[in-house]
């Protein structure tokens, strides 16, 4: 890993207290601190869509990875728009959707679901890609999704991650654009979900045991 491309982010140094910013009241109990503030994830976002857009030649088709990863997409896409009209260097822009799942709780399943039909991929061939993601975890659902991606023959595929987690359990994929390394936490909010919890929380913040148990899936 490359830190002088990321924002290294520490337990000790961003772990900012719950009474420090507003946190919806039915989640109080159910995250411990706060590890990005949504201002600071907002600023970062500006930064990588500046560098996309200075690496990007000709059309670029962003793709979502849902469902976490529609509240970085939406604000990247806003960001990479500003930048087309300030930086004198105009790219153009298709959106597109993918649906990956592989989590169970707080724990990867290690089975990667992933909607891609090829009656729906066919047109990317020969296209310049931007997978836009919340979080690179062990890597291995992103290294199975690119996988796929090859099929259709895109022109070029990039990935723009939000997070990218410091965890012993990492394949060693790095992503082409990373907003943040955090520690090897389960964190939620910004879109970031439990069980479909917490997508409401604009904060990325660490979950409390408490917030485990509230929402866990009963088996």
């Amino acid at each position: 890993m490359d830190p002088s491309k990321w924002i290294d982010v520490t337990s000790e140094s961003f772990k900012y207290s719950l009474d420090h910013f507003v946190i919806p009241s039915h989640y109080q109990k159910d995250v411990s601190s706060i590890l990005i503030p949504h201002g600071i994830i907002m600023d970062r976002i500006e930064k990588l869509a500046k560098l996309i857009v200075e690496d990007s030649k000709g059309p670029l088709v962003i793709c979502c990875v849902l469902k976490g990863g529609h509240q970085f997409f939406a604000d990247l896409v806003n960001e990479i728009k500003k930048c087309n009209t300030v930086l004198g260097q105009s790219v153009p822009l298709s959106l597109e959707f993918i649906k990956v799942r592989s989590y169970h709780n707080d724990v990867s399943t290690g089975t990667v679901s992933i909607s891609l039909t090829d009656e729906e991929c066919q047109d990317w061939k020969n296209k310049n890609l931007l997978i836009v993601e919340d979080i690179i975890d062990t890597g291995n659902t992103m290294v199975k999704l690119l996988h796929k991606l090859q099929e259709f023959q895109p022109a070029s595929v990039r990935v723009a991650s939000l997070l990218l987690k410091k965890t012993p359990k990492s394949n060693g994929y790095v992503p082409n654009y990373v907003g943040f390394a955090i520690p090897d936490e389960f964190v939620v909010g910004y879109a970031l979900d439990y069980n479909e919890y917490f997508r409401d929380l604009d904060h990325i913040c660490i979950i409390s045991e408490h917030g485990k148990e509230a929402y866990a899936i009963k088996n």
